[in-house]
């Protein structure tokens, strides 16, 4: 690195550049924004506005300061730059130019960096104002040149790069200091400076794909801390060594071609990257392919753009046939491809030969051959195989077939098996053996995309498909099916009604004639002659019978033949029966109300008849001429022609239920009548017409059914009451029996529960409740053993003497014996309960509790009174004697 001189000239004032020509040394890889050099411009006027251009825009950019910048990233040529820095004033619109040579610094080499290397001197710039003076004197402004340093560096470390001076440190002491990344900001440490001399150096090799420059600024203070120079600008660019392999992004690269490209297809591309400076050789790489595998039919079936790394087809007859897949190794190299320099990586690149449709499906036989049974459907007759050269499973593989001729009806269709990518031959549509006995189909094969272009072989393969049809046993068919006939009801039994017969299909099969048979007949009114399918009628035919709908009776038989297997086919009988008229009309409805007066007392009544027209209305309503009170009583009148009007003759009839025979006539061709009986119930009517007296009206006329269920009804609720009753003496007595043991003032149990029993243990249960029912029955006490009252301590005392109850005592002295037998008792001392030691349950030793075993409380109830113990009855008289007699 040459050392930066500066000189100073003093010159009186002239406005522009000082020099016609500036030449500048700097490093051969220049970067954009990079700062070169400061070109210096006079203003003689301080006021004046200058604007500075280059020649070159596109390269340098001249700031407004006068800094020159790099506009992109460009290597120098070995001869030098040049380009014209030119100022305007921007009033008078005055134009000054200076040309500027640009020298690339000499190529740095490792052998001599010590001996050529001479420790650059920067010194801050300053200026000195004579304000007594119009003329001023300023020391001449330059950038400082960028300090270019190679990455890597063995040292030694800390290694000197340049020294940065005041001239004013002559008299004063001056501190340097600079700051920035690499300085005072991360990473930190990289470049220090000697406080004193100003020595900045670094500390430790560089890496320039980490930090490709740094920029700093120097600074220069006296002892207090005080300015003296305005900071100056140094960068430090970091020189690129290629130190970096390439590296692709892929270790495998995939690509497809079609088979049968052109030369020239492109199939992909490949990429790969060099850490090292892309402006320099270091960074810049080249492709090539190494090998190719397999190296058929050419060896060199593709090649590589060797900057782009776009791989191409250089040869023809890709055939994906013959070669599914390519490998190839793909080289880059860096220093431009330099085998000597340069360093290298590889990389596979996997090329797939896509199918395109270049082979047609091909039948493997010429005529396939099936046969189906007749009337069969979606049966596969044949099976049509095809081969394709092509890629299994795509669309130029899997076949389409089509039938050309030999169907006309359309009884078949050709499906393809996606796996086998047969085609199948399938029934869609019933044939018939005695029709067609044979088919000879014409069918096509294509694949489902057209044939690619160029391809010689025709598009299509044709065969010929044979179908045998067999002859099966068919059933029976009823010629028509279904039959109507025609036939008035009433037919008698044993009447021919029609022949119903059927026709066998198989004309050419041996089978004898066919045997008919009854499937169907609701009503049971038909029966078929088994051998020539004559119906004839059982029982008399009636339109009115339930089993006929809209005049309709359909009836279903059976016709079977002998084959093998039997077959058999059914056929319905539809008999239409025309109405004659056979039923005559009744009155609807049955039974009515009316009042005993003349008004209101109209009865509204419908004539109903199962026949139709013209055998049933307009009907005929008279009332008949016997017995006479009919028609003295009453008057009947036809208000339309199924309704007539029923009501009182005379002023008055006596409240009650009247049968009224009404003679009713159709229009049938002969008439047909009946009489019917109306049920009127005559009654008590209020103003409205409403009866007042129904309820005795129709009690009177209560039927049978309803007499029944009331008198039930009478009898449950009897039974009901009786048991009642029972239920009420029996609680009663319970109750009567309860008081005869129990006094009521003793009777406890609504108001004391029973949690827990703690009382003499299991042997206070031993009671013998005989006693209670005959008491004189009981075993004398010399025959009773003596541990069946207890087994603990007990006192020692004369068995007291209970009283004896009479062998059949009367009830009312229940009473006053068990008041005796308790009065025995409490005088006893050895009935239980009494103190004894009783062991319920054990709870553990240490219990702080006492003893509740003993009666002897002296220790803490001394000063209580217990007189009331004398009121508690005998029981308590030995409590009583020992606590309750004062101080004795």
């Amino acid at each position: 690195q040459a050392p930066i001189k500066a000189t100073c000239e003093d010159m009186s004032c002239k406005t522009g550049f000082p020099e016609d020509v500036h030449s500048a040394v700097v490093s051969r890889s220049v970067h954009g924004g990079q700062p070169l050099l400061n070109v210096r411009f006079r203003s003689c006027d301080g006021n004046k506005k200058i604007h500075f251009g280059s020649s070159e825009p596109e390269d340098f950019r001249v700031g407004e300061d006068g800094v020159v910048y790099a506009e992109r990233s460009f290597q120098l040529s070995a001869e030098p730059t040049e380009f014209v820095v030119s100022a305007q004033d921007k009033e008078t619109q005055q134009e000054w130019q200076m040309r500027v040579k640009l020298t690339p610094e000499p190529a740095f080499t490792g052998a001599s960096e010590k001996d050529q290397r001479k420790i650059e001197e920067i010194i801050f710039p300053w200026q000195q104002y004579k304000h007594s003076s119009p003329l001023k004197r300023q020391k001449r402004d330059w950038v400082i040149p960028p300090i270019n340093l190679p990455e890597n560096s063995k040292g030694p470390f800390p290694q000197e790069l340049v020294r940065i001076r005041s001239d004013r440190d002559k008299s004063l002491s001056l501190r340097y200091s600079v700051t920035g990344p690499g300085a005072d900001q991360p990473p930190t440490g990289i470049f220090i400076i000697n406080p004193i001399s100003g020595q900045l150096s670094v500390t430790k090799p560089l890496d320039r794909e980490q930090i490709a420059s740094f920029h700093l600024r120097a600074h220069a203070v006296d002892v207090n801390g005080n300015q003296v120079e305005n900071p100056i600008d140094i960068v430090i660019n970091v020189i690129d060594m290629n130190d970096n392999r390439p590296e692709f992004l892929h270790q495998v690269w995939n690509g497809t071609v079609p088979e049968g490209s052109k030369p020239g297809t492109y199939v992909m591309t490949v990429t790969a990257i060099d850490a090292d400076d892309p402006n320099a050789q270091n960074g810049m790489l080249r492709y090539r392919i190494l090998s190719q595998a397999p190296s058929s039919p050419s060896p060199n079936m593709f090649t590589i753009n060797n900057e782009t790394g776009d791989i191409i087809t250089v040869a023809a007859g890709l055939d994906r046939e013959k070669v599914q897949q390519y490998t190839l190794i793909i080289q880059a190299t860096d220093m431009e491809g330099n085998p000597t320099y340069g360093l290298s990586n590889t990389a596979t690149a996997v090329i797939a030969v896509t199918d395109v449709n270049d082979n047609p499906p091909e039948f493997t036989a010429m005529t396939f051959y099936g046969e189906v049974p007749e009337n069969r459907v979606d049966v596969i007759v044949a099976n049509l195989t095809v081969t394709d050269k092509d890629q299994p499973h795509t669309p130029a593989w899997n076949a389409m077939y089509r039938m050309t001729g030999g169907d006309p009806t359309g009884r078949f269709t050709i499906l393809t098996d996606p796996n086998s990518n047969d085609g199948l031959v399938t029934v869609v549509k019933p044939i018939d053996f005695e029709t067609n006995r044979m088919f000879v189909l014409t069918v096509a094969a294509e694949n489902q995309v057209p044939l690619a272009k160029g391809i010689q072989h025709p598009p299509q393969s044709t065969a010929t498909v044979s179908i045998t049809v067999i002859d099966v046993n068919e059933s029976p068919y009823f010629v028509p099916n279904p039959k109507l006939v025609r036939q008035e009801e009433g037919l008698l039994a044993g009447s021919v009604l029609t022949t119903f017969t059927a026709q066998d299909p198989d004309r050419y099969m041996q089978q004898t004639s066919l045997r008919y048979s009854k499937l169907s007949d609701p009503a049971n009114w038909l029966k078929i002659d088994s051998v020539n399918g004559q119906i004839t009628t059982t029982a008399v035919l009636d339109r009115e019978s339930i089993y006929v709908q809209n005049n309709m009776y359909n009836a279903t038989f059976l016709a079977s033949d002998n084959g093998i297997p039997p077959m058999s086919g059914t056929g319905t009988l539809q008999i239409y029966l025309l109405d004659i008229n056979d039923n005559a009309p009744q009155v609807h409805p049955k039974e009515a109300t009316t009042c005993e007066t003349l008004q209101p007392n109209a009865i509204n009544i419908t004539a109903v008849d199962p026949d139709i027209d013209p055998n049933a209305g307009p009907f005929a309503f008279e009332l008949p001429d016997t017995p006479a009170s009919i028609k003295r009583n009453w008057t009947i009148v036809r208000i339309s022609g199924d309704h007539a009007q029923l009501s009182l003759r005379i002023r008055f009839l006596e409240a009650g239920i009247y049968d009224v025979p009404i003679v009713i006539t159709d229009s049938g061709n002969p008439h047909a009548s009946s009489t019917s009986l109306l049920k009127v119930k005559v009654c008590q009517c209020d103003l409205n017409g409403d009866c007042t007296d129904v309820d005795r009206i129709v009690g009177a006329g209560l039927g049978t059914g309803a007499i029944i269920a009331i008198l039930l009804c009478i009898i449950i609720l009897l039974i009901l009451v009786l048991m009642f009753v029972v239920w009420m003496k029996r609680r009663d007595k319970e109750r009567q029996a309860k008081q005869l043991l129990i006094d009521p003032e003793d009777d406890v149990r609504d108001n004391i529960l029973k949690y827990d029993e703690e009382g003499g243990g299991e042997e206070d249960q031993d009671y013998d409740l005989s006693q209670l029912q005959q008491p004189d029955t009981v075993e004398p006490d010399a025959i009773k053993p003596v541990g069946i009252r207890r087994l603990d301590e007990r006192p020692i005392h004369a068995e007291p003497q209970y009283p004896v109850r009479s062998a059949a005592p009367h009830p009312g002295d229940i009473g006053d014996f068990i008041n005796e037998g308790l009065k025995a008792a409490d005088n006893d001392p050895t009935a239980p309960p009494y103190d004894s030691l009783l062991v319920f349950d054990y709870e553990g030793s240490g219990s702080t509790a006492g003893s509740l075993s003993s009666l002897n409380s002296s220790s803490s109830g001394g000063e209580q009174d217990y007189d009331y113990l004398n009121d508690w009855g005998p029981r308590f008289k030995k409590l009583a004697d020992m606590y309750g007699g004062g101080d004795d």
